[in-house]
């Protein structure tokens, strides 16, 4: 069963209330997504330090349920 979009964004702003959550889905097939996620939780954090905290918030989704997410993180400007 394929994702979608407010799903993907719910999880991520559950384990990140503060965050700037922009999702597409790269194929329209609920399965291959990108998401660009801004939080004050990864400042002074590495990008596979940010990463793990949004696959974290996927709760076991990466990888069954959703097949593929492209991410870009950063903390705010």
């Amino acid at each position: 069963m394929a994702m979608s979009v407010g799903e993907i964004e719910a999880l991520i702003k559950a384990a990140l209330p503060d965050a700037q959550v922009t999702i597409e889905d790269l194929a329209g097939d609920g399965d291959h997504y990108a998401a660009t996620v801004i939080s004050e939780t990864f400042r002074g954090k590495s990008r596979v330090q940010q990463h793990q905290i949004v696959y974290q918030a996927l709760q076991g989704r990466m990888g069954g349920v959703l097949h593929a997410l492209a991410l870009q993180t950063s903390a705010p400007a």
